[in-house]
């Protein structure tokens, strides 16, 4: 395996499926499956999901909600994904610990560092919700913060699309994709990867990133193996 210790980012609106909004038990099946692969072959991993499928914080201003209130109630958003996945992974015969930046000791742990890594050093799959509890930083910063923290090897971004493109593929056809760049290539392109905080602590850290196509079947097994599938973002 190239990778023993990774961060797999995971949007909200992934969990969607073809609804419109909530959560697709099928896509949680589908997910634990490619999750499962990886951990049985003895890859520690750590998982991060959005709440875009439920709320977003950034939305409570046009809504008439202060923007930390907001933010807040788009960290809850994530638990509830959070508590999703880890019952369709514990049902997939996993052993999972859901830690959360904010204190909800009813349904999860406090994100401690050292436990955090213990429990990977274990082979549990480590769940961190309610982003970094803090306001106005969105689940890619945390993303990137938790991979720093817990030395993982690379953030891998599942997405609907197989890399970064020149422009969205979805909605301009004459997109290409890109197979490695760097970040220095990343900011003179001006592309949409990760909100700029995220992005600049993986940068400062030397930490790479990998944007692919979460809904194909072995993509994520393909990563971990060394093969090159989606973008490879690196120094």
């Amino acid at each position: 395996m190239k990778y023993k210790r990774i961060l797999l980012k995971l949007s909200g609106e992934a969990l969607m499926g073809n609804q419109k909004y909530g959560i697709d038990p099928e896509i949680l099946g589908k997910y634990t499956q490619e999750i499962k692969t990886i951990a049985d072959k003895g890859v520690q991993l750590a998982i991060v999901v959005g709440g875009g499928n439920i709320y977003r914080g950034m939305q409570a201003e046009s809504m008439g909600i202060d923007r930390v209130q907001g933010d807040y109630m788009g960290m809850l958003a994530t638990v509830i994904n959070s508590m999703a996945l880890q019952s369709a992974l514990e049902k997939g015969g996993l052993y999972t610990r859901l830690m959360s930046g904010i204190n909800l000791e009813q349904v999860c742990e406090p994100f401690i560092r050292r436990r955090a890594v213990r429990h990977l050093e274990k082979g549990r799959i480590v769940i961190f919700g309610a982003g970094t509890g803090n306001p106005y930083f969105t689940t890619d910063s945390a993303a990137s913060l938790r991979a720093i923290e817990i030395n993982a090897e690379a953030v891998l971004k599942g997405t609907r699309v197989d890399g970064i493109y020149t422009a969205d593929p979805e909605k301009d056809p004459t997109a290409t994709k890109f197979s490695n760049l760097t970040f220095k290539e990343v900011y003179e392109k001006k592309l949409n990867v990760m909100d700029m905080t995220a992005f600049t602590l993986c940068k400062e850290n030397g930490l790479p990133i990998i944007v692919f196509d979460m809904n194909k079947p072995g993509n994520l097994l393909r990563i971990i193996e060394g093969q090159e599938v989606g973008t490879l973002v690196s120094m």
